[in-house]
Protein backbone atom coordinates (compact mmCIF):
# COMPACT_ATOMS: atom_id res chain seq x y z
CA UNK A 1 0.00 0.00 0.00
CA UNK A 2 1.40 3.40 -0.96
CA UNK A 3 1.18 6.77 0.72
CA UNK A 4 2.13 10.42 0.18
CA UNK A 5 4.44 11.63 2.90
CA UNK A 6 5.44 15.24 3.58
CA UNK A 7 8.99 16.03 2.48
CA UNK A 8 9.42 17.98 5.73
CA UNK A 9 9.38 14.67 7.55
CA UNK A 10 11.95 13.01 5.31
CA UNK A 11 14.17 15.90 4.18
CA UNK A 12 14.19 14.76 0.54
CA UNK A 13 11.98 15.30 -2.50
CA UNK A 14 11.37 12.58 -5.05
CA UNK A 15 11.57 14.01 -8.59
CA UNK A 16 8.39 12.24 -9.75
CA UNK A 17 6.03 13.41 -7.02
CA UNK A 18 4.13 16.65 -6.45
CA UNK A 19 6.12 19.44 -4.79
CA UNK A 20 6.36 18.94 -1.06
CA UNK A 21 5.69 15.21 -1.02
CA UNK A 22 7.67 11.98 -1.16
CA UNK A 23 6.15 8.77 -2.52
CA UNK A 24 7.07 5.56 -0.73
CA UNK A 25 5.63 2.27 0.32
CA UNK A 26 4.48 2.54 3.92
CA UNK A 27 6.70 -0.33 4.94
CA UNK A 28 9.75 1.45 3.43
CA UNK A 29 9.34 4.85 5.09
CA UNK A 30 12.60 4.31 6.97
CA UNK A 31 14.49 3.67 3.74
CA UNK A 32 18.25 3.97 4.22
CA UNK A 33 18.85 5.93 1.05
CA UNK A 34 16.19 8.51 1.87
CA UNK A 35 17.60 8.99 5.34
CA UNK A 36 21.13 9.19 3.94
CA UNK A 37 20.17 11.98 1.55
CA UNK A 38 18.38 13.74 4.38
CA UNK A 39 21.49 13.46 6.56
CA UNK A 40 23.65 14.92 3.77
CA UNK A 41 21.35 17.94 3.44
CA UNK A 42 21.31 18.34 7.21
CA UNK A 43 25.12 18.44 7.24
CA UNK A 44 25.13 21.37 4.80
CA UNK A 45 25.26 19.84 1.35
CA UNK A 46 23.00 21.46 -1.22
CA UNK A 47 22.07 18.30 -3.11
CA UNK A 48 22.75 14.55 -2.98
CA UNK A 49 22.12 11.78 -5.49
CA UNK A 50 23.21 8.16 -5.96
CA UNK A 51 24.80 6.34 -8.89
CA UNK A 52 26.83 3.17 -9.42
CA UNK A 53 30.58 2.87 -10.10
CA UNK A 54 29.94 1.39 -13.55
CA UNK A 55 27.63 4.21 -14.69
CA UNK A 56 30.21 6.16 -16.74
CA UNK A 57 31.59 3.71 -19.35
CA UNK A 58 32.28 6.57 -21.78
CA UNK A 59 34.59 8.37 -19.33
CA UNK A 60 37.68 6.27 -20.05
CA UNK A 61 37.49 6.93 -23.79
CA UNK A 62 37.04 10.66 -23.30
CA UNK A 63 39.94 10.78 -20.84
CA UNK A 64 42.22 8.88 -23.23
CA UNK A 65 41.40 11.35 -26.01
CA UNK A 66 42.03 14.33 -23.72
CA UNK A 67 45.39 13.02 -22.52
CA UNK A 68 46.35 11.72 -25.96
CA UNK A 69 45.91 15.21 -27.41
CA UNK A 70 48.16 16.64 -24.68
CA UNK A 71 45.40 18.95 -23.45
CA UNK A 72 46.15 18.03 -19.83
CA UNK A 73 49.39 20.03 -20.00
CA UNK A 74 51.70 19.44 -17.04
CA UNK A 75 49.08 17.54 -15.02
CA UNK A 76 50.99 14.28 -15.26
CA UNK A 77 48.90 12.69 -12.54
CA UNK A 78 45.98 12.56 -14.95
CA UNK A 79 47.96 10.36 -17.31
CA UNK A 80 49.66 8.26 -14.63
CA UNK A 81 46.38 7.28 -12.90
CA UNK A 82 44.06 7.38 -15.89
CA UNK A 83 43.05 3.71 -15.49
CA UNK A 84 41.57 4.37 -12.04
CA UNK A 85 40.24 7.77 -13.09
CA UNK A 86 38.47 6.43 -16.15
CA UNK A 87 36.98 3.40 -14.42
CA UNK A 88 35.70 3.76 -10.83
CA UNK A 89 35.22 -0.01 -10.63
CA UNK A 90 39.00 -0.40 -10.95
CA UNK A 91 39.62 2.17 -8.22
CA UNK A 92 37.69 0.13 -5.65
CA UNK A 93 36.21 -3.10 -7.04
CA UNK A 94 34.16 -3.75 -3.89
CA UNK A 95 32.15 -0.54 -4.22
CA UNK A 96 28.52 -0.95 -5.24
CA UNK A 97 27.15 2.59 -4.89
CA UNK A 98 28.42 6.16 -5.11
CA UNK A 99 26.75 9.02 -3.27
CA UNK A 100 27.55 12.25 -5.13
CA UNK A 101 27.12 15.50 -3.22
CA UNK A 102 27.09 19.17 -4.17
CA UNK A 103 27.98 22.03 -1.85
CA UNK A 104 27.29 25.60 -2.97
CA UNK A 105 29.89 28.36 -2.66
CA UNK A 106 27.99 30.99 -4.69
CA UNK A 107 29.92 34.27 -4.47
CA UNK A 108 28.20 37.27 -2.90
CA UNK A 109 29.72 39.61 -5.52
CA UNK A 110 30.10 39.78 -9.30
CA UNK A 111 33.52 38.26 -10.22
CA UNK A 112 33.49 39.96 -13.62
CA UNK A 113 33.36 43.42 -12.02
CA UNK A 114 36.71 42.81 -10.31
CA UNK A 115 38.40 42.55 -13.71
CA UNK A 116 37.88 46.30 -14.11
CA UNK A 117 40.10 47.07 -11.10
CA UNK A 118 43.42 46.81 -12.91
CA UNK A 119 45.57 47.68 -9.88
CA UNK A 120 44.17 44.74 -7.91
CA UNK A 121 44.61 40.99 -8.21
CA UNK A 122 41.59 38.81 -8.91
CA UNK A 123 41.45 35.51 -7.05
CA UNK A 124 38.85 32.91 -8.01
CA UNK A 125 35.64 32.87 -5.99
CA UNK A 126 36.21 29.30 -4.79
CA UNK A 127 39.49 30.37 -3.14
CA UNK A 128 38.18 33.42 -1.31
CA UNK A 129 37.81 31.65 2.02
CA UNK A 130 38.81 28.41 3.69
CA UNK A 131 40.13 25.55 1.58
CA UNK A 132 37.14 23.56 0.38
CA UNK A 133 39.14 20.31 0.47
CA UNK A 134 39.17 20.49 4.26
CA UNK A 135 35.59 21.66 4.77
CA UNK A 136 33.95 19.30 2.28
CA UNK A 137 35.97 16.27 3.40
CA UNK A 138 34.99 16.80 7.04
CA UNK A 139 31.36 16.97 6.01
CA UNK A 140 31.74 13.83 3.88
CA UNK A 141 33.27 11.96 6.79
CA UNK A 142 30.41 12.91 9.09
CA UNK A 143 27.88 11.64 6.55
CA UNK A 144 29.96 8.49 6.00
CA UNK A 145 30.21 7.76 9.71
CA UNK A 146 26.46 8.15 10.04
CA UNK A 147 25.93 5.69 7.18
CA UNK A 148 28.14 3.08 8.84
CA UNK A 149 26.26 3.53 12.11
CA UNK A 150 23.05 2.65 10.27
CA UNK A 151 24.62 -0.21 8.30
CA UNK A 152 27.71 -1.54 10.13
CA UNK A 153 28.21 -4.23 7.51
CA UNK A 154 29.15 -1.59 4.93
CA UNK A 155 32.43 0.08 4.07
CA UNK A 156 33.05 3.57 2.68
CA UNK A 157 35.71 5.74 1.06
CA UNK A 158 35.33 9.52 0.73
CA UNK A 159 36.84 11.64 -2.03
CA UNK A 160 37.01 15.36 -2.75
CA UNK A 161 39.13 16.37 -5.73
CA UNK A 162 42.42 14.84 -4.57
CA UNK A 163 41.91 11.23 -5.75
CA UNK A 164 41.66 9.71 -9.25
CA UNK A 165 37.88 10.09 -9.39
CA UNK A 166 36.02 11.67 -12.33
CA UNK A 167 33.52 13.48 -10.14
CA UNK A 168 31.73 15.42 -12.89
CA UNK A 169 30.69 12.41 -15.02
CA UNK A 170 29.67 10.55 -11.87
CA UNK A 171 27.67 13.56 -10.71
CA UNK A 172 25.83 13.71 -14.04
CA UNK A 173 25.17 9.97 -13.88
CA UNK A 174 23.71 10.50 -10.40
CA UNK A 175 21.46 13.32 -11.59
CA UNK A 176 23.14 16.17 -9.71
CA UNK A 177 23.50 18.20 -12.90
CA UNK A 178 25.20 18.02 -16.28
CA UNK A 179 28.57 18.94 -17.73
CA UNK A 180 28.05 22.15 -19.64
CA UNK A 181 29.85 23.41 -22.71
CA UNK A 182 32.54 24.78 -20.36
CA UNK A 183 32.99 21.18 -19.06
CA UNK A 184 32.00 22.21 -15.53
CA UNK A 185 28.96 20.78 -13.82
CA UNK A 186 25.82 22.90 -13.62
CA UNK A 187 22.27 22.31 -12.49
CA UNK A 188 18.95 23.97 -13.03
CA UNK A 189 18.49 24.43 -9.28
CA UNK A 190 22.10 25.23 -8.33
CA UNK A 191 23.70 27.17 -11.18
CA UNK A 192 27.37 26.17 -11.41
CA UNK A 193 28.92 27.57 -8.24
CA UNK A 194 29.31 24.36 -6.25
CA UNK A 195 31.90 21.85 -5.11
CA UNK A 196 31.57 18.09 -5.56
CA UNK A 197 32.26 15.31 -3.12
CA UNK A 198 31.84 11.54 -3.36
CA UNK A 199 31.22 8.70 -0.92
CA UNK A 200 31.91 5.25 -2.36
CA UNK A 201 30.31 2.40 -0.43
CA UNK A 202 29.96 -1.36 -0.58
CA UNK A 203 26.28 -0.96 0.29
CA UNK A 204 23.62 -1.37 -2.40
CA UNK A 205 21.67 1.88 -2.79
CA UNK A 206 19.08 2.48 -5.49
CA UNK A 207 20.63 4.72 -8.17
CA UNK A 208 18.93 7.92 -9.31
CA UNK A 209 18.28 8.80 -12.94
CA UNK A 210 21.08 10.63 -14.79
CA UNK A 211 20.69 14.25 -15.81
CA UNK A 212 20.66 15.36 -19.44
CA UNK A 213 22.19 18.47 -20.96
CA UNK A 214 20.15 21.69 -20.89
CA UNK A 215 22.57 24.17 -22.48
CA UNK A 216 20.62 24.45 -25.72
CA UNK A 217 22.07 26.96 -28.19
CA UNK A 218 23.73 29.06 -25.48
CA UNK A 219 27.48 29.68 -25.91
CA UNK A 220 27.96 32.37 -23.25
CA UNK A 221 30.66 30.41 -21.42
CA UNK A 222 32.62 29.77 -24.62
CA UNK A 223 32.32 33.32 -25.94
CA UNK A 224 33.61 34.99 -22.78
CA UNK A 225 36.81 32.94 -22.43
CA UNK A 226 39.70 35.41 -22.86
CA UNK A 227 42.16 32.78 -24.11
CA UNK A 228 39.80 30.71 -26.29
CA UNK A 229 40.51 27.64 -24.19
CA UNK A 230 37.55 25.70 -25.63
CA UNK A 231 38.42 24.17 -29.02
CA UNK A 232 34.79 23.02 -29.26
CA UNK A 233 31.73 22.90 -26.99
CA UNK A 234 32.22 20.42 -24.13
CA UNK A 235 36.01 20.39 -24.71
CA UNK A 236 38.68 22.20 -22.74
CA UNK A 237 42.33 22.63 -23.63
CA UNK A 238 43.86 23.15 -20.20
CA UNK A 239 47.03 24.56 -21.74
CA UNK A 240 45.09 27.73 -22.62
CA UNK A 241 42.91 27.88 -19.50
CA UNK A 242 43.82 30.68 -17.07
CA UNK A 243 42.87 28.51 -14.09
CA UNK A 244 45.38 25.90 -15.22
CA UNK A 245 48.03 28.47 -16.14
CA UNK A 246 47.91 30.33 -12.82
CA UNK A 247 47.64 27.25 -10.60
CA UNK A 248 49.08 24.13 -12.28
CA UNK A 249 51.60 25.48 -14.81
CA UNK A 250 55.03 25.91 -13.24
CA UNK A 251 57.17 27.72 -15.81
CA UNK A 252 56.86 30.95 -17.79
CA UNK A 253 53.50 31.41 -19.48
CA UNK A 254 53.45 31.86 -23.26
CA UNK A 255 53.78 35.47 -24.34
CA UNK A 256 50.62 35.16 -26.44
CA UNK A 257 48.56 34.37 -23.34
CA UNK A 258 50.01 36.76 -20.77
CA UNK A 259 48.23 39.87 -21.94
CA UNK A 260 44.94 37.94 -22.03
CA UNK A 261 45.24 37.05 -18.36
CA UNK A 262 44.49 40.60 -17.28
CA UNK A 263 44.61 40.89 -13.50
CA UNK A 264 43.65 37.26 -12.81
CA UNK A 265 46.31 35.95 -10.44
CA UNK A 266 44.71 32.72 -9.15
CA UNK A 267 42.12 30.92 -11.21
CA UNK A 268 39.47 32.35 -13.51
CA UNK A 269 35.70 32.57 -13.09
CA UNK A 270 34.67 34.00 -16.45
CA UNK A 271 32.98 30.92 -17.94
CA UNK A 272 31.23 30.15 -14.66
CA UNK A 273 30.05 33.73 -14.14
CA UNK A 274 28.65 33.94 -17.68
CA UNK A 275 26.29 30.96 -17.29
CA UNK A 276 22.60 32.02 -17.41
CA UNK A 277 21.64 29.16 -15.10
CA UNK A 278 23.25 31.08 -12.24
CA UNK A 279 20.00 33.00 -11.84
CA UNK A 280 18.90 29.88 -9.96
CA UNK A 281 22.15 29.52 -8.00
CA UNK A 282 21.75 28.29 -4.45
CA UNK A 283 23.17 30.52 -1.74
CA UNK A 284 26.21 29.20 0.08
CA UNK A 285 25.34 27.89 3.52
CA UNK A 286 29.00 27.74 4.60
CA UNK A 287 30.06 31.27 5.55
CA UNK A 288 33.74 30.32 5.63
CA UNK A 289 33.82 30.27 1.82
CA UNK A 290 33.29 34.05 1.80
CA UNK A 291 34.87 37.15 3.30
CA UNK A 292 38.43 35.99 2.79
CA UNK A 293 41.24 37.28 0.62
CA UNK A 294 39.25 39.71 -1.55
CA UNK A 295 40.99 41.51 -4.44
CA UNK A 296 44.22 42.82 -2.85
CA UNK A 297 46.33 45.64 -4.35
CA UNK A 298 48.99 44.25 -6.70
CA UNK A 299 51.71 46.42 -5.13
CA UNK A 300 50.93 44.88 -1.74
CA UNK A 301 51.07 41.34 -3.10
CA UNK A 302 54.33 41.97 -4.97
CA UNK A 303 55.98 42.86 -1.65
CA UNK A 304 55.26 39.50 -0.01
CA UNK A 305 58.25 37.35 0.83
CA UNK A 306 57.80 33.60 1.37
CA UNK A 307 56.94 33.86 5.07
CA UNK A 308 54.48 36.70 4.51
CA UNK A 309 52.85 34.82 1.62
CA UNK A 310 52.34 31.72 3.74
CA UNK A 311 50.94 33.73 6.62
CA UNK A 312 48.57 35.73 4.44
CA UNK A 313 47.12 32.70 2.68
CA UNK A 314 47.14 30.26 5.58
CA UNK A 315 44.10 27.97 5.28
CA UNK A 316 43.46 29.13 1.71
CA UNK A 317 43.78 27.07 -1.49
CA UNK A 318 46.09 29.82 -2.77
CA UNK A 319 48.86 28.71 -0.44
CA UNK A 320 49.48 25.46 -2.30
CA UNK A 321 50.96 27.10 -5.42
CA UNK A 322 53.78 28.71 -3.41
CA UNK A 323 55.12 32.24 -3.35
CA UNK A 324 57.16 32.06 -6.57
CA UNK A 325 54.33 30.93 -8.84
CA UNK A 326 51.96 33.37 -7.17
CA UNK A 327 54.44 36.23 -7.61
CA UNK A 328 54.87 35.31 -11.28
CA UNK A 329 51.12 35.76 -11.71
CA UNK A 330 51.14 39.05 -9.81
CA UNK A 331 53.92 40.41 -12.04
CA UNK A 332 51.99 39.48 -15.19
CA UNK A 333 49.00 41.36 -13.76
CA UNK A 334 51.22 44.38 -13.06
CA UNK A 335 52.38 44.30 -16.66
CA UNK A 336 48.77 44.22 -17.82
CA UNK A 337 47.65 47.00 -15.49
CA UNK A 338 48.86 49.92 -17.60
CA UNK A 339 49.72 51.64 -14.30
CA UNK A 340 53.25 53.05 -14.36
CA UNK A 341 53.05 53.63 -10.63
CA UNK A 342 53.41 49.86 -10.22
CA UNK A 343 56.76 49.75 -12.05
CA UNK A 344 58.80 49.90 -8.86
CA UNK A 345 56.87 46.96 -7.39
CA UNK A 346 58.05 44.92 -10.40
CA UNK A 347 61.56 46.37 -10.64
CA UNK A 348 62.66 44.98 -7.26
CA UNK A 349 62.19 41.45 -8.62
CA UNK A 350 64.54 41.77 -11.58
CA UNK A 351 67.21 40.01 -9.55
CA UNK A 352 64.94 37.42 -7.94
CA UNK A 353 66.75 34.08 -7.52
CA UNK A 354 63.88 32.34 -9.30
CA UNK A 355 64.46 32.89 -13.05
CA UNK A 356 60.74 32.64 -13.84
CA UNK A 357 59.99 35.45 -11.40
CA UNK A 358 62.85 37.58 -12.67
CA UNK A 359 61.71 37.14 -16.28
CA UNK A 360 58.13 38.04 -15.31
CA UNK A 361 59.40 41.23 -13.70
CA UNK A 362 61.32 42.15 -16.84
CA UNK A 363 58.26 41.50 -19.00
CA UNK A 364 56.04 43.58 -16.72
CA UNK A 365 58.42 46.54 -16.91
CA UNK A 366 58.56 46.27 -20.68
CA UNK A 367 54.76 46.31 -20.86
CA UNK A 368 54.68 49.43 -18.70
CA UNK A 369 57.33 51.12 -20.84
CA UNK A 370 59.62 51.25 -17.84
Amino acid sequence: MASWISERALGVLHPQTPAGYFYQEEEAVDDLKSRLVGKALEEGFSKARVTTPDAIPQAATRLEAFVGAGMHGEMGWMEERRVWRGDPTALWPQARSVLMLAESYSPDYDPLKLLEQHDRGVISAYAQGRDYHDLVKKRLKRVGRWLLEQAPEGEIKVFVDTAPVMEKPLAQAAGLGWQGKHTNLLARDLGNWFFLGAIFTTLELAPDSPEVEHCGNCTACLDICPTQAFPAPFQLDARRCISYLTIEHSGPIDLELRAKMGNRIYGCDDCLAACPWNKFAAAARETRYHGGVGAPPLAELAALDDAAFRARFSGSPVKRIGRDRFLRNVLYAIGNSGDEALAQAARVHLTDPNPVVAEAASWALAQLGA
